[in-house]
Parts: C-alpha cells; structure tokens; sequence
C-alpha cells in the first residue's frame, strides 16, 4: 500500500503488471486499510456491555453443550436397550422353534 501511495494511474498499471496484480486489487486493500482505520473506539460504557453480552453467551453455551451431553447420553441408553431388546426377541424366538 505505502509503495502505491505516490503512483499515479500509469506508475500503478507498470507497478502492478511487474508483481501479478491488478489495480483493483490495489483499490480494494486501500480502501480497506483506510475503513479499518476509520472506526470509532469503543467507550467504556460499550466496552462493558460487550463483556457481559460475551460473558452471557458463554454461560449459554456452557449450559447448551451441558444438555447436549445429557441428550447424547439418552440416546446411548436408547440405542443400547433398543438393541438388547432384539436381541432378547432373538433368543426367544430360537427357543419357540427349538
């Protein structure tokens, strides 16, 4: 960016044919380096209110993971007595026949 910053429309097509860009490219990256710099500092006050809005949102995630493992675990427990039932029905149906 700082390289391009004294080109004019000419300098910058040479400039950028020797390094494999385009002159959009080069606008893009100067605009963005320019918004980045353009945004306003956060007050306390804000600054505040995103921590306890983050701090809140780990607390739900904390109790969101809590319940999928509960959830998970509930449905191990199904799986497991789903499959123990066929196999119970199994074993009874080889004893009718035998």
């Amino acid at each position: 960016m700082l390289e391009t910053a004294g080109l004019n429309a000419t300098e910058l097509s040479a400039y950028c044919r020797e390094r494999g860009l385009f002159p959009e490219q080069v606008s893009r990256w100067r605009q963005a380096a320019q918004d980045a710099n353009a945004k306003p500092l956060l007050t306390m006050a804000e600054q505040k209110e995103l921590e306890r809005l983050r701090a809140q949102d780990q607390r739900e995630i904390k109790a969101l993971k809590k319940e999928l493992q509960r959830k998970e675990k509930a449905l191990a427990e199904a799986a497991a007595l789903l499959v123990l039932r066929k196999k119970w029905e199994a074993f009874c149906s080889e004893d009718a026949e035998g």
